[in-house]
């Protein structure tokens, strides 16, 4: 509780609110845009904010990723397009709210919904947080680089259509993140004899490249650029009292069903949306409302959603784990300030005062965004005007100038749009692009722990597997990739059976 007091005391300086406001504020207005979601925003920021103070950094970071949750559940209820692939169920009946005449309704519910999730989530964050950080203490290198392995096989098999192109992705990120000089015996590797990839490549140009640069090429060369209709929002912005009564469970449920989900690797928010969706279905008093507009299948989702956010924070700030493309970004954003996420983030005195002034800018930040979003609908709906060619006509102007001012060198902006053609080729040919990034940053740590683990045994690779904790993480990762194949192989024996 001291720690968290003094995390609040650290978020109220003038300075730390004026950045969670243009947190908040900025994320919500990017989540509102179709297709640009938290991790390319953040992205485009990592070299604009290089030179900010870590704290008021990464408070911005959070106040734009829950800003952006939010944001993109009024893109699903008035455009019918989801700015986020959590929000995808809220537009199932959101949208069909907004024909009714009933999206003021359905905007409320979403809006109070993220406030109470996003703080049970947060609440949950701030009890949950040092019980792992205590956990965590115990791992030595071989349990850190188990933990790489669980990371890379839940990260690459779940994140994306195809577990092929999952590794392939991760596989390009761990090439990549290897570019440069082996710390270890001084050699170099893979830089084709350039000199400019001995120190290696910095995180910041492939994240704006394969996410911001790549996504702009990618809708560049799509031909369906229209737009499209704008459902005009109707009626106050209260809910009825019917409204709220048939919302205030669906928040609570949903809020407690989208943490854990959050806080496991490449849990992501789309299954706790859904599972809340068919779980307020399920339970309704009204279950023939469905599929025509009912509150219920907004706001549990809606909680679900942004109660999720939360839980990705759990394993991101006491491991280093990433179960997001947006952790992932993040991550790359500590690294980018020469952190490293983990329990020593807590428990040093020089970063504590950083992850709880974060975790304690979370609450502020969550009531902002009700007082912010629920007033300014209005104003927020006219930014779904803005032409596609133009919004991502300027990401690409920004992209180019953020990543030059960080290092003022034009082989940066080769690569830049090196990796640009690369992620409009893994969007175009279905390739998830977090694998990649996770691979990047996880990669060298994992070659680290290990050859620090058998510097330590003296080379006896037993070590994985005597130690309990890294033989249980190493049978997880196993489990995940043996799993499909077996549960395929048992129902052919069941088909063949039967005939």
């Amino acid at each position: 509780m001291g720690a968290l007091i003094d995390g609040f005391a650290t978020a109220l300086t003038f300075a730390n609110l004026g950045w969670c406001v243009l947190g908040v504020t900025l994320g919500t207005a990017i989540g509102i845009l179709p297709g640009i979601g938290p991790a390319l925003t953040i992205a485009l920021l990592l070299p604009v904010t290089a030179h900010l103070d870590p704290t008021g950094a990464f408070i911005m970071f959070a106040g734009l990723y829950y800003g952006a949750m939010y944001g993109s559940s009024t893109t699903s209820i008035l455009l019918n397009t989801p700015g986020e692939t959590g929000s995808i169920i809220t537009a199932i009946e959101g949208n069909l709210m907004a024909r009714q005449g009933r999206g003021a309704a359905a905007l409320a519910t979403a809006a109070i919904g993220s406030f109470v999730a996003g703080t049970i989530g947060t609440v949950l964050l701030t009890v949950l947080a040092p019980l792992v950080v205590k956990v965590a203490l115990r791992f030595g290198p071989a349990e850190y680089f188990a933990l790489m392995v669980l990371a890379f096989t839940t990260v690459s098999g779940l994140l994306g259509s195809s577990r092929l192109r999952g590794m392939i992705s991760l596989f390009l990120g761990l090439v990549v993140g290897l570019i440069g000089t082996d710390s270890l015996t001084g050699q170099a590797r893979f830089t084709l004899g350039i000199l400019q990839l001995l120190d290696g490549i910095d995180i910041t140009v492939v994240a704006v490249g394969l996410f911001a640069v790549g996504e702009a090429f990618y809708v560049a060369s799509r031909i369906d650029l229209r737009t499209a209709e704008i459902i005009p929002v109707k009626g106050s912005l209260w809910m009825t009292r019917e409204e709220w009564g048939r919302s205030w469970k669906p928040w609570l449920r949903g809020s407690f069903l989208g943490f854990p989900f959050g806080a496991l690797p490449a849990g992501g928010t789309e299954i706790p949306t859904f599972l809340s969706y068919f779980l307020e279905k399920k339970l309704a008093k009204k279950p023939e409302e469905f599929g025509k507009g009912a509150i219920e299948g907004v706001a549990g989702p809606e909680a679900a959603n942004n109660s999720a956010v939360a839980g990705v924070l759990v394993p991101l700030l006491t491991l280093g784990l990433p179960t997001s493309a947006t952790a992932a970004i993040l991550l790359a954003a500590f690294q980018q300030y020469g952190l490293q996420p983990g329990p020593l983030l807590f428990t040093n005195p020089g970063t504590s005062t950083l992850v709880w002034g974060l975790i304690a800018s979370l609450y502020l930040g969550n009531l902002m965004l009700l007082l912010l979003n629920l007033p300014l609908v209005g104003m927020w709906v006219r930014l779904l005007s803005i032409p596609t060619p133009l919004l991502y006509g300027g990401i690409l102007v920004f992209a180019t100038l953020g990543v030059y001012s960080y290092n003022q060198s034009v082989f940066d902006l080769g690569l830049l749009f090196l990796f640009g053609v690369v992620g409009y080729v893994m969007r175009r040919f279905d390739f998830p692009v977090a694998p990649a990034i996770i691979g990047m940053i996880l990669g060298p740590l994992a070659e680290e722990n290990f050859r620090r683990a058998l510097s330590i045994t003296q080379g006896d690779y037993s070590v994985f597997v005597t130690h309990p904790i890294s033989a249980v993480l190493l049978a997880i990762a196993l489990l995940i990739i043996v799993a499909p194949f077996l549960m395929r192989l048992l129902q052919r024996r069941r088909l063949a059976a039967s005939s």
